[in-house]
C-alpha cells in the first residue's frame, strides 16, 4: 500500500481520495499515475520528517515523470528535503533546476535567497565581511526574482532589500 494511503490525518486522507478520483477521471498513463503516487508518497514522508524515505520517493518520481512542469515541483521538493537535512549546497542544486523547467516557481528563488542570506550571516560570524556582502548580494538577486512574478509575496524580503539599499536596483 502506498504511504499516502496510510495517512491518519483527515486532510491528507481527503487529498488522497480526491487525487485518486482525479487520476481515474483524467486521461493519464500508468507511468504518470506511478510518478504521481511516488511524488505524493514523498510529500507524505517529508511532512512526517522521514527525509530519506521522501528522497527515495522523489527520485523514483523523477525517474518516471516526463512532464517538465511536474518535474519542477519534484525538484523543488527534493531541494526542500535537502534543506531540512541541512545540506544547503545540495538543496541549491535542485532549487536551480526547478525554475529551468517552470519559470513561475518563485518559492525556489526565495529558498535560494534564504540559503545565500544564511551563508552571508555565517560569513559575518566568521569575521569575513567581504564574503558576507557577496552572499547578501546573491540573496538580493534571488529575492528580486522571487518577488517579480508575485509582488505581494515575500514582504520581509522586500523590507530587507529596502533596508540594505538593495531594493533601488530592483527591476
Amino acid at each position: 500500500m502506498p504511504r499516502s494511503q496510510k495517512n491518519d490525518n483527515f486532510i491528507d486522507k481527503t487529498f488522497t481520495v480526491l487525487a485518486d478520483i482525479l487520476l481515474q477521471i483524467l486521461p493519464t498513463t500508468k507511468r504518470e499515475r506511478e510518478a504521481f503516487t511516488y511524488y505524493r508518497d514523498g510529500m507524505s514522508a517529508q511532512s512526517e520528517g522521514e527525509y530519506a524515505e521522501a528522497l527515495r520517493s522523489y527520485y523514483e518520481a523523477m525517474r518516471l515523470e516526463v512532464d517538465s512542469y511536474d518535474r519542477s515541483y519534484i525538484l523543488y521538493n527534493i531541494g526542500l528535503t535537502h534543506t531540512s537535512n541541512g545540506k544547503h549546497a545540495r538543496a541549491l542544486e535542485y532549487y536551480f533546476q526547478a525554475p529551468e523547467r517552470n519559470s513561475f516557481l518563485p518559492q525556489a528563488f526565495n529558498n535560494m535567497a534564504v540559503i545565500c542570506h544564511h551563508r552571508g550571516e555565517q560569513a559575518i560570524n566568521q569575521g569575513n565581511l567581504e564574503i558576507s556582502e557577496a552572499w547578501f548580494d546573491q540573496a538580493a538577486e534571488y529575492w528580486k526574482q522571487a518577488i517579480a512574478p508575485s509582488p505581494g509575496n515575500y514582504i520581509e524580503a522586500q523590507n530587507w532589500l529596502k533596508i540594505t539599499g538593495r531594493f533601488s536596483s530592483f527591476n
